[in-house]
């Protein structure tokens, strides 16, 4: 991604940007069946029927449902788990990311390694979508994963050559 950021959304029209918000800004696995969908909705109508030319994953700093997915993952007796009828359920999603961060960090370092997993997570479970893969495969369709740093501004992108988040620069 080498674009100035604010060059696209200064020169944007009307329509050209589909934006789907959820907690976490989770994708979920593809998962076929006759339950309601919004994401995966959402999803297949950005590239079937928008034929969106690019998706970004965009993670933040203190995110509310990675914070709640830690606090299950590290503490699932003191969380009011049954509390959150859905929710919980939902950043249950982002377990397997619980499962790879180094639980030697502080708390903090720990959520925002979790923030970053979930991007990935979401990357992931997007190319299980027959489409998007299709899409992808088809040179039609560039993923991107992002995280941003709301105190300071800062954006990262995820570099799957070098398998990491590496800072994205504003010329």
């Amino acid at each position: 991604i080498n674009v100035p950021l604010g060059t696209v959304a200064r020169d944007a029209e009307t329509g050209e940007f589909f934006i789907h918000r959820n907690i976490a800004n989770i994708v979920p696995p593809y998962t076929p069946n006759k339950d309601y969908h919004g994401s995966s909705a959402a999803i297949e109508y950005a590239v079937k029927n928008l034929k969106v030319s690019h998706i970004i994953i965009l993670g933040h700093s203190n995110c509310g449902g990675v914070k709640l997915c830690h606090d299950l993952c590290s503490n699932p007796v003191d969380t009011g788990a049954h509390e959150n009828e859905f929710l919980s359920q939902w950043v249950n999603i982002l377990k397997p990311g619980y499962e790879k961060i180094d639980k030697t960090k502080t708390t903090a370092e720990q959520r925002r390694a979790l923030e970053k997993e979930g991007v990935l997570i979401s990357l992931n479970n997007l190319i299980g979508f027959p489409f998007v893969k299709k899409a992808i495969d088809s040179k039609e369709l560039k993923i991107h994963g992002l995280w941003n740093d709301i105190r300071d501004g800062t954006v990262e992108y995820f570099d799957s050559q070098k398998n990491c988040f590496l800072p994205l620069i504003k010329d």
